[in-house]
């Protein structure tokens, strides 16, 4: 019972935060390892060109790490976030920043979401309009981390 009843907030808490599932795309097949590699190669040229040490990780649509890179000197804690803003947009079908905007906007409850990390860097990565999985950066500030990981979603199908 006390299980039907947590998901049954859980369920509430996504419908009245604008997070619920209805607007958000389907899943599609895995992104592979030889797109990581590509995605995490575009990644890591963003973070070169503007001399940003970062950690990127990319992870299948379960949220499972499929790679993961930390540059020299980045930060120790980012290989966790990274991992987790990664996540976040796997599971739950959109960047990490819309949780934390929803967060910023009122909706607190969210901030006990099982798994969300709300910190913006997590982006779903896209083919054929479907999520294949999901790149997490941490290492600078959130729209830093973002810019790196939206190098590594825009060169998906390249």
């Amino acid at each position: 019972m006390k299980i039907l009843l947590q998901g049954l907030a859980l369920l509430l808490i996504l419908a009245v935060s604008g997070v619920a599932r209805a607007q958000a795309p389907a899943y599609g097949s895995d992104v592979t390892l030889d797109m990581a590699k590509k995605i995490m190669a575009a990644a890591e040229a963003e973070a070169k060109k503007n001399n940003w040490t970062v950690v990127i990780a990319i992870v299948d649509t379960h949220g499972l790490l499929i790679m993961q890179q930390r540059m020299d000197n980045t930060q120790t804690a980012g290989g966790r976030i990274a991992i987790a803003k990664a996540r976040t947009a796997a599971m739950f079908k959109r960047p990490s920043k819309a949780i934390e905007d929803a967060i910023a906007g009122g909706r607190v409850a969210l901030l006990g979401l099982p798994g969300a990390t709300p910190i913006e860097g997590g982006l779903p990565l896209m083919q054929d309009g479907k999520i294949i999985g999901a790149i997490g950066v941490s290492g600078m500030t959130s729209p830093q981390d973002a810019q790196v990981a939206k190098a590594g979603v825009d060169s998906v199908g390249k």
